[in-house]
């Protein structure tokens, strides 16, 4: 196996090309903060138009070809020498042969999502060679091409305009639009006050005085642009320093996958969910690991009015081409009174660094070490619905995401026809299936949010087929399930397995007999569709049809 200094070395060899025929300009870039995800690469635009050549930006092979997994639609692998590897998502098509790659797993494991692995012999592949069309498939929400670059090894994210700068013109700022002001809870004010506040930036340098004692934090709402583009894209580099000395860096160059979820630690998640503007802590909580942020001082960022003296704050930012702005503004160490924290409840204190388990009546929760930012108290609430299988459990007043999945018990208050077909669901916007195993009375699963609220739910109900035709080669049918869920779907003609594919963005899957292994002959032909849910309840459909 080759050493990481090696892998560096043809990697930086290796040639890199546009994904597409164009010039390229971007509605999104490498790192910006999204609810529990940096986005893991850029967004191309495309026109507004699906059916745009996606080119393979190096040689390599395709590894792997997916349909419908993880949000990408139709998405394309290429593994590359050096070590990185590129994925191409949201696709519209692929090319002939790997559709018939894809074709072929689908019939051979009936399945209309697929998940492709392939052999460095099966599909090679050289820069500037055609491997897809853009789409709109997956969790898209407008015609475009996402594309990824990974650490083949650790599968980090990896920044894209690393590899591909001669493809981007982009000779634009970065722009502060304001800060915010965290005064530590009993050990600090900002302005008289131990609230967050945030204050515009109305020029690069604030000539406003404002005054703290103290510890205090501070964040900034800041974006990066890039002419040609009318994205609102992340900021690459940042420094934060006090009287000239650096007390926190961040440079998001790559991010480790397990760490994605720590966006919420170092974004002001819940500034996020109130106004959907992020802004970004210039200090590390102290359970927050991502290697992309650095504070220096042992102070984790956090800054110490100790003294009656002006404090010099300034920020500088710069993108991944170079591109850089400086920002400053003074603050006045003033002393002050700080008013005293609360006591928590230790019964209801969650640790960061420590194995948790909650309990009350009729519930269980065992929170891992690593999946909180902080230590946090809980608020648990629990209320009781007439004819309800259980209480509705929450223990958060808002929501409050983990790094980690967490284990959450519900004890279930009546008894059940099929034990089996009980699973935890979640109320946050909308409901969502949780699952969990039955066992002596209590349903086991696992959350990632302790704000939602939880109770076990039933379903012993059919999934639902519907709205059926047939038009040419083309089969339709409509499927879903209101409860946990539709899990599978399967055709059968005349007793042979044929494909449906479910249609992106909808209920409606359909299946094309000039692909499948039914020939026409113009007889009547039996249909039979079977849906099963997540809770192992089946629907059969059966009709005829003339092919």
């Amino acid at each position: 196996m080759l050493g990481v200094f090696s892998q560096l070395i043809l990697s930086a060899a290796l040639s890199f090309g546009s994904p597409v025929n164009y010039p390229i300009s971007l509605a999104g870039n490498f790192g910006e903060p999204r609810p529990n995800h940096f986005h893991g690469g850029i967004d191309v635009r495309t026109g507004m138009v699906e059916g745009k050549p996606v080119f393979s930006v190096a040689d390599g092979y395709v590894s792997r070809i997916t349909v419908g997994l993880g949000g990408f639609g139709n998405a394309v692998y290429v593994r590359h020498p050096g070590g990185t590897t590129t994925v191409y998502c949201h696709l519209k098509k692929f090319v002939p042969q790997l559709a018939a790659m894809v074709r072929k797993w689908q019939y051979a494991n009936q399945n209309c999502f697929a998940d492709v692995r392939l052999r460095p012999t099966d599909f090679p592949v050289a820069r500037g060679q055609l491997i897809a069309v853009s789409g709109n498939t997956g969790a898209s929400k407008a015609p475009h091409l996402h594309l990824e670059f990974h650490d083949t090894r650790t599968w980090s994210f990896l920044d894209p305009l690393d590899y591909l700068k001669d493809f981007v013109t982009d000779t634009t700022q970065p722009i502060v639009h304001a800060f915010m002001a965290y005064p530590v809870e009993g050990k600090g004010v900002f302005c008289g006050s131990r609230r967050r506040q945030s204050y515009g930036f109305v020029s690069t340098s604030l000539t406003r005085e404002f005054k703290a004692w103290g510890k205090v934090g501070f964040g900034i709402w800041a974006n990066d642009y890039m002419e040609g583009s009318f994205g609102i894209l992340g900021v690459r580099h940042v420094v934060f320093a006090v009287d000239g000395k650096t007390v926190f860096e961040s440079d998001v160059d790559s991010i480790p996958a397990l760490c994605n979820r720590m966006v919420n630690s170092w974004g002001d998640y819940d500034h996020y969910c109130r106004s959907r503007v992020w802004y970004m802590k210039s200090f590390v909580e102290p359970g927050n690991t991502l290697p992309v942020i650095y504070a220096s001082g042992g102070c984790g960022g956090i800054v110490d009015f100790s003294e009656e003296r002006d404090y010099q704050m300034s920020y500088t930012l710069t993108d991944v081409f170079g591109n850089s702005r400086r920002y400053s503004f003074t603050v006045r160490g003033s002393r002050a009174d700080i008013p005293p924290k609360p006591v928590p409840s230790v019964l209801n204190m969650l640790a960061y660094d420590r194995l948790n388990v909650f309990q009350r009546p009729g519930v269980s929760l065992v929170v891992r070490p690593g999946s909180l930012p902080d230590n946090v108290e809980l608020s648990p609430k629990v209320r009781y619905k007439h004819d309800a299988i259980s209480g509705e459990w929450s223990f958060y007043d808002r929501s409050y995401p983990l790094f980690d999945w967490a284990e959450i018990s519900i004890k279930s208050d009546r008894n059940v026809p099929h034990p089996d077909k009980l699973y935890i669901v979640s109320h946050y916007g909308v409901d969502r299936y949780i699952g969990g195993t039955f066992d002596d009375g209590w349903v086991t699963g696992r959350i990632r949010d302790l704000g939602a609220r939880y109770e076990i739910a039933y379903d012993d109900e059919s999934p639902v087929l519907t709205a059926f035709g047939a038009a040419g080669d083309r089969l339709r049918i409509a499927a879903y399930d209101a409860k946990s869920g539709l899990r599978m779907l399967k055709g059968y003609v005349d007793g042979v397995f044929v494909l449906f594919e479910r249609q992106d963005k909808s209920n409606m899957y359909v299946c094309r007999l000039s692909e499948s292994p039914i020939r026409k002959n113009g007889l009547m032909r039996k249909l039979t569709v079977l849906a099963l849910d997540n809770r192992n309840n089946k629907k059969i459909f059966t009709t005829h049809f003339r092919y």
